[in-house]
């Protein structure tokens, strides 16, 4: 069967501002999309991959209108799910007779919901789990003329009603998937993190294990109660990985785990496999604070890890608490000093917003980032992103926006009760300002510019420091009218 797999077209500007995007945004590969093609071409079908990226919505239609798919999968976050359902009703427009499916954060989380706000002419099915078998067996019905039902991992439409599968078991065997079909990607070039976040292009994006043991309220996970853990590859399979992206020209490696550390002895394995093999690549993790020790980041460090991030997200061990991050601010304080000292950059975001938090407790997240003094610091709003605690608790704690487009880390679609979203706003400003205006930082930047390239990252970096200086709405948030989920 002919499969078109469609990341629906988006510019930088839905998520950040115009005056800061060009040194905040990223293209990542999109693993979750690249892992369904590759099952799907093991499985003998064709497909083709449309990231609106890189692409218009209007070159997306008419890109797959001459492909002319039977199959059609759309992938959709919860700020892009306006445009998933405008693509979906509009390929539906041109050919009524292509199955349309979605799948993705938000459907995942939203589930038998998205058919019903699809409306009859837009979406037929919602993968709700991952979709690597579930897909296969969708397909296999549909060609085969049978009924969907009881596909676990699948709700779909049968006229007007709507029908809701069992789950699907979350794979326990990682090492059976096919690696992801980076070959659909196109140029390489093109999926980069943002600037000062990678060393070396092209930059692959790898997974090397699934799930989450922690329970952050913020934090969206398929398994949430957390039965299954996490799920891990083994290290001969994540090797595997690593020897076919060198291959295939990646000469960078973003490792994109919830934290790559969980797993100590697996971790450390990883590190002296790569060292053992000597792979010429650089490599970026994310690790928990409570994780790592020094003979863990030095081995990090000998295998070519240049930099790591460790989720900081507060200077308050109150706010900690609430979100239940299971870290103290001397676990945090540790892990940086440790990590400087073997020599990896390390990176730690904030979040302001936290149910309870005060504007004083901000300033105070604020020291903080200064006092660890990291090569770089994120200040983002915390975010109910649906299949959350907080996004199901959020009537405790505060009011939650009713334009999904505010659900990205800059867009404050959650409100405490203790702030406003001028108040959240303001923070965000004074953080970029303080921490990036510090003659330290400053100093750091000027003396570690090497070559060309640190110097076009150092530009768009003073540039944004400048539009943050100048606009002190530069953070405004649109104001939505607050609604309870």
């Amino acid at each position: 069967m002919k499969c078109a797999l469609i990341i629906p077209a988006w510019i930088p500007e839905d998520i950040f501002s115009s005056k800061t995007a060009s040194s905040q945004i990223n293209y990542w590969q999109p693993l979750g999309i690249l892992y369904v093609a590759s099952s799907l071409i093991k499985a003998g079908h064709d497909v083709k991959f449309f990231n609106g990226a890189f692409m218009t919505h209007e070159e997306i239609l008419k890109d797959v209108k001459e492909y002319n798919p039977e199959f059609v999968g759309i992938y959709s976050t919860a700020f892009g799910w306006p445009k998933a359902k405008k693509t979906a009703e509009d390929i539906k427009r041109f050919d009524g007779r292509i199955f349309v499916c979605a799948g993705g954060p938000y459907p995942i989380a939203m589930q038998e919901q998205c058919l019903l706000d699809s409306g009859a002419g837009g979406i037929d099915a919602i993968v709700t789990g991952e979709g690597e078998l579930a897909v296969l067996e969708l397909i296999d019905r549909i060609q085969k003329g049978l009924s969907l039902k009881d596909i676990e991992g699948v709700d779909y439409r049968e006229g007007n009603r709507v029908i809701k599968n069992p789950q699907r078991p979350l794979i326990s065997d990682l090492n059976s998937i096919p690696l992801p079909a980076r070959n659909l990607l196109g140029d390489k070039n093109l999926y980069i993190p943002p600037p000062a976040t990678y060393r070396r292009k092209p930059v692959a994006v790898v997974l090397t294990s699934r799930g989450c043991n922690r329970r952050c309220i913020f934090c969206f996970q398929i398994d949430r109660d957390r039965k299954s853990g996490i799920r891990y590859r083994s290290v001969e399979n994540v090797m595997d990985e690593i020897e076919l992206c060198l291959k295939q020209g990646f000469r960078e490696i973003k490792f994109i785990d919830d934290t790559l550390a969980a797993d100590y002895d697996r971790a450390m394995g990883i590190a002296q496999e790569i060292k053992a093999r000597k792979l010429d690549f650089t490599w970026f993790a994310s690790a928990c604070v409570n994780q790592v020790d020094k003979p863990l980041l030095k081995a990090f460090k000998e295998a070519g890890c240049w930099a790591i991030l460790f989720g900081a997200e507060s200077g308050v061990q109150k706010n900690l608490n609430t979100i239940r991050k299971g870290i103290t601010l001397d676990q945090t304080r540790n892990a940086v000093r440790t990590a400087k000292e073997v020599g990896i950059k390390v990176f730690t975001p904030f979040i302001f917003g936290i149910p309870g938090e005060t504007f004083e407790e901000g300033l105070k997240t604020i020291d903080f980032a200064c006092e660890l003094d990291p090569d770089v610091a994120n200040f983002h709003t915390i975010t109910p992103f649906p299949g959350t605690d907080l996004y199901d608790r959020v009537t405790e704690f505060g009011t939650i926006s009713d334009n999904l487009t505010d659900f990205t880390y800059q867009g404050a679609a959650f409100i405490p009760n203790t702030m406003t979203r001028d108040t959240i706003q303001r923070l965000r400003s004074i953080a970029f300002r303080r921490f990036y205006s510090r003659p330290r930082f400053l100093l750091r930047r000027v003396v570690g510019i090497r070559n060309i390239n640190d110097l076009r990252v150092a530009w768009k970096g003073l540039k944004s420091l400048l539009w943050i200086w100048v606009k002190d709405d530069l953070f405004k948030i649109r104001k939505g009218t607050p609604a309870t989920p």
